[in-house]
């Protein structure tokens, strides 16, 4: 069907690996006046980071964290996740010294990092090089869609090729680059969302992402939704897109998640997605059935 990112993980480090979501204090380009001062037009006041751990100290972060999936791994291994906002936004030496502090333990056995493709400078990269040969680097890109009327309607604020040259930049370096794309922005056709999916894989990124688009409390998507602008997409038509765009993945990318979900608490729509358990069940049927 697809390779799922348990299967990736237990084929590269031999275990069970659970990701660990951590908060490095980070802010981001299009919330500190370098672009924009309101975030994209989705992003929750967390920075997309509503599950991760809270607090300065990365290493009780990380412990607060293994306690928290304690029932669930009983054996097996960490990956050590930077989710807020934009993780490499930040002088590299406190980059250095966040990243050394969160994969120092035995039992962490990579590096995942979220953030945009335009801010991945060359210290940076220098920087993600060197951790990656003592430990795998995951790095995840918030693409979202190639289609620049929504990319201007979400305030992105990075222009589609910047997206390329970033994925080129850490293919080289021998990073896992995973893609984050949102199927359901209002506008959008399933054609569009399949030729987000096309350029993802033309560009050559090693894993995906995809996320239903979910309205959440505070944002200004919540706005528009509320003023009748737009639909969220049904489980039905939500499946069957996401079923197209998996089919256009070729066998060695990895699927890193069918689906997203944000805090129940701030959740506006689509009310079914609230109920992750049965939409993961749905969804898995769904794909092996037809």
């Amino acid at each position: 069907m697809y390779t799922s990112l348990n299967t990736h993980y237990r084929s590269r480090f031999g275990c069970k690996v659970y990701k660990l979501s951590l908060d490095g204090g980070f802010t981001c380009p299009n919330r500190d006046g370098t672009l924009d001062t309101r975030g994209c037009i989705f992003c929750s006041g967390q920075g997309s980071g509503d599950f991760a751990e809270g607090g300065d100290d990365i290493a009780c972060q990380l412990e607060r964290a293994k306690a928290r999936v304690s029932q669930k791994l009983r054996e097996g291994k960490y990956i050590a996740y930077f989710q807020s906002f934009t993780n490499t936004y930040a002088p590299v030496e406190r980059l250095r010294a966040l990243y050394y502090r969160a994969i120092e333990g035995d039992d962490v056995v990579g590096l995942a990092i979220g953030t945009r493709p335009d801010c991945l400078g060359q210290e940076v990269l220098e920087l993600l090089r060197e951790i990656n040969r003592k430990k795998p680097v995951y790095v995840e890109l918030g693409l979202q869609t190639v289609k620049e009327e929504t990319v201007r309607y979400i305030r992105r604020g990075y222009e589609n090729a910047v997206y390329f040259r970033a994925v080129q930049a850490l293919k080289t370096i021998g990073v896992h680059v995973v893609t984050h794309i949102i199927l359901g922005l209002p506008g959008e056709t399933a054609e569009d969302m399949l030729e987000t999916t096309r350029q993802a894989v033309a560009a050559g990124t090693d894993g995906v992402k995809f996320h239903l688009l979910h309205v959440l409390k505070g944002t200004d998507l919540e706005k528009d939704y509320l003023a009748g602008k737009f639909q969220c997409l049904t489980l039905e038509a939500y499946a069957q897109v996401l079923k197209n765009c998996l089919a256009l993945l070729p066998p060695e990318t990895v699927v890193h998640r069918i689906t997203g979900d944000g805090a129940k608490r701030d959740l506006i729509a689509p009310l079914w997605s609230a109920d992750k358990k049965a939409v993961l069940n749905y969804l898995n049927q769904y794909l092996i059935g037809e």
